[in-house]
């Protein structure tokens, strides 16, 4: 069963900023090279209701394949390296269709 997994997420750099926009060109370069990931999307909240600004979404054909990408090396040294210390707040939703 195919899994949506979603992460929504304000950074520590200004909006606009240089290193926004490297963070999140950085982000898709990355986890868009681990084998698996499809649908990769980049997305920015337009809404006031919540000050989580931006959203990483992709989907994986099953539940291996997400396990695969959470461990695979180049994603846990994008957390360790680029998330720990960027991300100032975030939500993770994993979907599966009802």
């Amino acid at each position: 069963m195919p899994i949506q997994h979603t992460v929504v997420f304000r950074l520590v750099h200004p909006s606009g900023s240089p290193e926004e926009t490297a963070f999140l060109a950085d982000g898709r370069a990355a986890l868009t090279s681990i084998p698996g990931v499809e649908d990769f999307r980049v997305n920015r909240q337009v809404s006031p209701k919540s000050g989580l600004a931006h959203q990483f979404s992709m989907v994986f054909a099953d539940d291996a394949a997400y396990r695969a990408y959470n461990e695979h090396p180049t994603h846990v040294e994008f957390v360790a390296d680029r998330w720990v210390p960027e991300v100032a707040e975030f939500q993770e939703y994993d979907f599966v269709e009802a």
